[in-house]
This record gives C-alpha cells, structure tokens and sequence, in this order.
C-alpha cells in the first residue's frame, strides 16, 4: 500500500494542473456557449418531446424556455470562474453540477451525445481537486495542497482510460470476437456514409476509398480494439502516456476521415492533457508577458 501510496501521490506540478483546468474549463464553456441558441430552440418544442435522462428524471415536465436559458446562462458563468480559478473551491463545485444539468437537459430533448460525458467527469474531478493552486485569481502559494497535484491528474487520466476500456468492452459485447474480423466496422462506415449521402450531408473523405478493400478493415478493427484495451498504460509513465495518446488522437483523425464524425474533446486534445506537460505553453506565455511588461 506504501508503494502504491507513492505513486498515487507521486509530485506534479500546481501549475501542470492549473493549465489543464484551464483548457477542459475553455472547452467546456466555448461548448456551451456555441450550442446556447441551439438549447434554447430545443428547450421550445412541444413538451412531447422532452424524455428526460440522466440527472434530468427528477422532472415530469420540461422547464419553462426562460428558466432553462437562465440556467444555461449561469452556467457560462459559473465555466468562466471555474477557468480563471475564481472561489474556486466554492463555486467550481456549482459549475461541474451546473454543467452536467445542462449538457444532460439538452439530451432530454433528443439524441444522447455520449461524447460529452467524458467532458462533464473530467469538470467534476478538477471541481473538488486543487487545481486552482496556481494560476488563479484566488491562488495562495503559502497554502500548497499538503498531498500534492498528481493524484488529481492521474485520476482525470483514468477516468479517460476507463471510458476508451469500456468502449471496448461494448463493441466485444455486441459483436463478440466477430468483431476483429472488420465486417462489422466495415459495415457501420458503409451504413453510416450511406445515411449521409441520402439527407444530403457530406460523406467521409476517404469512406469509398476504404470500402473497396475490405481487408483493411480486419488490420482497422483490431487496431481500434487495442488502442482502446491499452488506454490504462496512460498511468504506466510519461512516456507511454504520449504515445498512446498520439495513438488515440490518430484514432479519432481516422474516424474523421472515414466517418465523418467530429469528437471535438478528443481531436483538439483537450481530452488527454492530464497525461501531457500541459503547462509549458502557459510557460512560454507567461514568461513573454513578463519580458513585454519588464518584470
């Protein structure tokens, strides 16, 4: 347990985890905030169409438009201090729950986007670490967190490689071992850039390329199954955790290519900063600004 102690608790620094909640917290409030109009038409339809989910079931009926944009409004706001780390230990907590009723009250009204939970866990477990230590409008450098930043990343880098784990797990579920066969991707590409077609949407760049050699798709298919079952090598050690995160990056670049399908989190990398040296462009930056500024 000591051992495993230690590593659980091994040292990072404030200002790794300080730059990561600032980059999840921007992704989550730019996602939020380009999505407002589209939430408040949503929020407008006929109450038929509201089926709660999630945190959402404790309504029979759906909110009044005003009061859900209200609530989408202050959960903008509750994003913004929890970036710039502003009463953080006060107010992040109401951001990451704020955060969740949004996301989940937008998916009551329609299409569950299963994306966006990473998102939210990762908002939750920033919101109760010390991740405004450094760099916040609040910051106390006398009050240093007494068991240290890594823990926090490590556990934000296992919440991703549990959801890539479970990924896994359901396509094995579904298909069974007949799944390493690429038929089934196979066929999920062609159904899915054939849907595309048919409502007059932009398919895949390089979906009837691939279609055509159906070997390919064995080699696409357990590559993914491995990408996915390795995700836990992320708390092996940095240099592991790069390299499986490239790998996982290239993975939702292919996935661009040949489904046309955009995971926002994962392809701008916001998904895997606690497991990278997030906080060396916020170096570069600050040491500029403090050239510029003569200090």
């Amino acid at each position: 347990m000591s051992k495993l102690s230690a590593w659980w608790f091994a040292p990072a620094p404030a200002e790794r985890l300080a730059a990561v909640r600032i980059l999840i917290g921007a992704f989550g409030l730019a996602w939020v905030l380009i999505r407002i109009r589209e939430s408040d038409a949503v929020a407008r339809l006929p109450a038929q169409h509201f089926k709660p989910c999630g945190v959402v079931q404790i309504l029979d009926t759906p909110l009044p438009p005003g009061v859900a944009l209200a609530i989408t409004i202050a959960t903008c706001v509750l994003m913004a201090a929890f970036i710039v780390g502003f009463r953080f230990r006060l107010l992040a907590p109401f951001a990451a729950l704020a955060l969740l009723w949004t996301l989940t009250y937008r998916n009551s009204w329609g299409m569950i986007f299963h994306t966006e939970n990473l998102l939210v866990m990762h908002v939750l477990a920033l919101s109760v670490s010390p991740a405004a230590d450094a760099w916040a409008l609040d910051r106390r450098p006398a009050q240093a967190s007494p068991i240290g930043y890594g823990w926090a990343l490590k556990l934000l880098a296992a919440i991703t490689a549990v959801t890539y784990v479970l990924a896994a797990i359901a396509k094995l579920r579904i298909a069974g071992m007949a799944w390493l066969d690429g038929e089934q991707l196979r066929n999920q590409i062609a159904v899915d850039n054939l849907r595309k077609a048919l409502f007059g949407d932009l398919i895949a760049p390089l979906a009837t390329q691939f279609l055509d050699h159906p070997s390919g798709f064995t080699v696409f298919s357990v590559m993914t199954i491995v990408l996915e079952l390795s995700a836990p090598i992320v708390l092996v050690g940095p240099r592991p955790a790069r390299l499986w995160c490239l790998a996982a990056w290239g993975f939702h670049v292919g996935v661009v290519l040949l489904m046309n399908i955009w995971f926002l989190y994962p392809l701008l990398g916001v998904a895997f900063v606690a497991s990278l040296p997030a906080e060396r462009p916020f170096d570069g930056l600050i040491r500029r600004w403090h050239r510029h500024r003569g200090t």
